[in-house]
């Protein structure tokens, strides 16, 4: 009887903790780069300096790779590959009890880099989606993690997959899951996994489909845009009728991070010494305002905040830099070099940077420079995976499947 009354007030602060970070799901991050799916949350109340060690509010493994987390109605999900498996994690976002998990065999897949997952799972209410590498696509119950439907979408499609997989998220788009897989793109019913409209079975792109919003997704059922080996494009929605295709080589055909939307402007940028370009929109169809070699994203996209981009120009095989440039003219207003490949997110106007690292700094966002207020080692290399922040929790990755929470409530 002791134990179970010793701490009444910690019990009481836990069990408030948990109903607040059930029930705040304004805070969610449900899908890759989260609520808006540009890396920024509108999210206030979250602690960016402290003294001494920052909390930690529970830890996992789950496996070798670099899938992201997404966080939906108290549930935290993630993927990563063990033992000759892949495996599908779903936590209580609170507290890391493992809720679930689903394992099926899949290969390393360790082509130039240690292998792995790389997609991010999808939450659109009680249901999560799950796209592999090697075309496994699952729905599952998010709260049971049972299995609701299942289809290999490479078979199904005729659709090769690509030297690294396919590695985007899927999008949820009304009763439409769209993917990029194949030339351009697929849609399956999201209730039944049945194709509803496939494209040539050409390779993919490694970049997750985005909507584009009004007037760029105009009445002809909405567009959703994202890239394939040779460059990125747009359909409809609805059909997979092409809207429009930019021509963008990127060495080994990886153009992998998603492209960046500011009103009927669109920010490209690629690794491998590729380098971006803001194209804007127009009703004949994407024409070039200018282009630059100063930001080269070669996996994670830019964040823009306040006319500006933040993101990591160089590769895994370089020291990359983190940079800032002006959305407006593509001049570079600062950079921090020995960044490594990291990735960040933004949240009440601070950066949330984790470098190649796994170290973890927080700064402004702003264009006279980058002045870390915060800084913390949270595992070691590789991070190539940005963080997540949700209801004052902070989730980071690396490649050996270290998860760990950061409680910045």
């Amino acid at each position: 009887m002791p134990s179970s009354t010793a701490h009444p007030p910690l019990a009481l602060a836990l069990t408030l903790l948990i109903s607040s970070l059930t029930t705040a799901r304004a805070s969610d991050w449900p899908h890759f780069r989260g609520p808006t799916r540009n890396g920024i949350s509108d999210e206030k109340a979250w602690r960016s300096t402290w003294t001494g060690d920052i909390p930690v509010a529970w830890k996992a493994q789950v496996g070798l790779g670099f899938s992201s987390i997404v966080v939906s109605d108290g549930r935290a999900a993630t993927a990563g590959h063990a033992d000759g498996k892949d495996s599908v994690f779903c936590f209580e976002a609170a507290t890391g009890k493992l809720l679930w998990q689903h394992s099926y065999p899949a290969q390393l897949g360790d082509v130039y880099f240690e292998g792995g997952t790389t997609g991010t799972p999808t939450f659109d209410g009680d249901h999560l989606y799950w796209l592999s590498r090697w075309g496994d696509l699952l729905c599952f119950d998010a709260a049971s993690g049972k299995r609701l439907w299942e289809t290999q979408i490479a078979t199904e499609t005729g659709a090769p997959v690509p030297m690294w997989g396919f590695t985007g998220a899927p999008l949820v788009q009304g009763n439409l899951l769209v993917l990029n897989v194949g030339d351009a793109g697929t849609a399956v019913d999201k209730t039944t996994g049945t194709v509803l409209w496939k494209s040539e079975p050409k390779d993919a792109g490694y970049s997750t489909p985005i909507p584009l919003p009004p007037p760029l997704g105009d009445s002809g059922g909405g567009l959703v845009a994202f890239a394939n080996t040779k460059g990125y494009l747009a359909v409809r929605t609805t059909t997979g009728a092409e809207a429009w295709r930019v021509r963008w080589i990127t060495e080994y055909g990886v153009n992998a991070a998603d492209p960046v939307l500011s009103g009927d402007d669109l920010f490209l940028s690629t690794g491998y010494g590729k380098g971006g370009a803001l194209l804007h929109l127009t009703a004949s169809g994407p024409q070039e305002v200018w282009k630059t070699k100063k930001l080269r994203t070669q996996m994670n996209a830019a964040v823009l905040h306040q006319g500006h981009l933040y993101g990591v120009d160089g590769d895994t095989t370089q020291k990359a830099s983190l940079k800032c440039l002006d959305l407006a003219t593509g001049e570079q207003k600062w950079e921090h070099p020995g960044f490594g490949s990291g990735g960040l997110i933004i949240a009440d106007g601070k950066l949330l940077a984790m470098s190649g690292i796994g170290e973890l700094l927080i700064a402004p966002a702003s264009p006279e420079g980058f002045t870390p207020t915060a800084r913390t080692q949270v595992f070691g290399p590789k991070a190539w995976t940005a963080p997540v922040l949700s209801n004052g929790l902070l989730y980071c990755r690396n490649n050996r499947g270290e998860l760990v929470v950061l409680n910045l409530q």
